[in-house]
């Protein structure tokens, strides 16, 4: 019986996915987020199949309760998520908040498979970070003073990186971490923010050469001191942000061009100095080589991937946790072996409908600073999801970075929930931006009105 019910449960969880992340991209039919609600109601409907289908292939593989239990309040948190988002800023992106909600929710399911007290930690951060998130979208929408403040976020971003370059703790060759009062978190998650919003406050109204210069200076400094603790991968991350976000802002594309040469000499120059970059870039060329060593990771991951099919081999059916750090940087090969490669892709295109969307916000926003501040996010976003997944099916060298809402790390989690809330402020900014621009037509409309009655008269 527990092998019909894993087997039936496969199919119908590819098709779930299916159905939502083709209601995804149905939303871009329509301008109006009125007209998109009928979209939105079925994304949740589906959304909580999801987890109910997931949950009885857990339930019927184990037989243990717990998981049930665990899955059920996940299921009310989510709900509660929805609705008061809806209710509280009823002028945000649900396809936002729907896709983070989903993400959340197949990462948690993964982890329940992978290690249930690692997920048990990460549904409590995840909890407490959309409460903080909830009151985010209000703060960007009320203080527009935020703009004035470039320089505290550049000192502070380079401070806080170069705190953990000096005191920081070592993780896997790079200083990443840094423990206060008992916390251990993570700098360069929350520096991403900072520097967002630094290149949007020095890049909304200026242009010139000459900030241009400054502005690279400063961006060089945050990469610098993220290189001399090893973390190329948010290095790359921070170069790539700042590299779109002065093309968007100049519409040049010699800048763009001349960054793209900046990054492919840098990579080199980062190929040459590290010997841990020499054995990814090893292992990535040929990983079969050197399986027993620089490659194990890797080949691991692949093998999972194959195995796993197009429709899995059920959750607690495969051996993902062969791989090493499989619930940080290869959960994309978990969910692939488990819940199938169906699953998986149609997973990475609700990650980029996500990004469309947050591009499409970005296109709409008259202000120049908040444009900025949304194409920073979505490049942050979409360009830490192709890190992830590519490394993990070897189209790139491994970078170590995590996958945004699914794979394990608390302040990953913290910042992408930070990140999406913010653009929830930009919405609100973008449809006051539009009421705005009604009230000015209507009062040209009627001033042309007064002037044709008196010329009448």
């Amino acid at each position: 019986m527990e092998l019909y019910v894993t087997e039936l449960s496969k199919y119908i969880i590819a098709c779930i996915m299916l159905i939502y992340t083709v209601q995804s991209f149905l939303v871009f039919r329509y301008r109006s987020e009125k007209k998109r609600s009928g979209i939105y109601l079925r994304q949740s409907v589906f959304m909580f199949l999801l987890q109910i289908a997931c949950l009885v292939q857990i339930v019927a593989a184990t037989g243990n309760i717990k998981y049930l239990l665990f899955g059920a309040f996940q299921i009310i948190i989510i709900f509660a998520i929805l609705i008061m988002y809806n209710i509280i800023y009823p002028e945000g992106n649900r396809l936002i908040i729907n896709n983070m909600c989903l993400l959340l929710m197949v990462g948690m399911v993964m982890l329940t498979r992978l290690n249930y007290d690692k997920a048990v930690k990460q549904f409590i951060i995840a909890l407490a970070s959309i409460v903080i998130g909830l009151f985010i979208p209000e703060l960007i929408f009320r203080f527009d003073v935020l703009r004035n403040f470039k320089w505290i976020y550049a000192l502070g971003g380079v401070f806080a990186l170069g705190i953990v370059l000096i005191l920081g703790s070592v993780t896997n060759g790079s200083k990443i971490t840094y423990t206060l009062i008992g916390i251990t978190f993570q700098p360069s998650e929350f520096v991403k923010i900072l520097f967002i919003f630094f290149l949007a406050a020095a890049l909304y109204q200026d242009q010139s050469i000459k900030n241009l210069f400054l502005v690279s200076v400063i961006s060089a400094a945050h990469v610098i001191v993220l290189v001399l603790s090893k973390d190329l991968g948010s290095a790359l991350i921070f170069f790539v942000v700042f590299t779109f976000v002065i093309f968007i802002a100049t519409r040049n594309i010699m800048y763009f061009l001349i960054c793209f040469a900046i990054g492919g000499v840098s990579s080199l120059s980062a190929y040459k100095m590290f010997s841990h970059v020499q054995a990814r870039v090893s292992a990535w060329l040929d990983p079969w080589s050197q399986i027993d060593s620089s490659g194990y990771q890797i080949t691991q991951s692949l093998f999972g991937i194959s195995s796993g099919g197009w429709f899995g081999l059920g959750l607690f059916g495969g051996t993902p946790t062969t791989i090493p750090f499989v619930e940080a940087d290869f959960i994309f090969s978990a969910i692939a072996e488990e819940l199938g490669i169906i699953f998986a892709c149609l997973m990475t295109l609700v990650c980029v409908s996500t990004f469309f969307m947050i591009m499409s916000e970005a296109f709409h926003l008259r202000d120049n600073f908040y444009r900025l501040i949304a194409v920073g996010i979505g490049v942050t976003y979409i360009f830490q999801v192709f890190l992830t997944i590519g490394g993990g099916t070897k189209f790139i060298p491994l970078t170590g970075v995590t996958l945004p809402l699914v794979s394990y790390g608390g302040t990953s989690v913290l910042t992408t929930i930070m990140m999406f809330s913010i653009i929830e402020g930009l919405c609100m900014i973008r449809q006051d931006e539009h009421y705005e621009a009604i009230e000015r037509r209507k009062r040209r409309e009627s001033r042309q009105e007064e002037l044709e009655n008196v010329r009448y008269r």
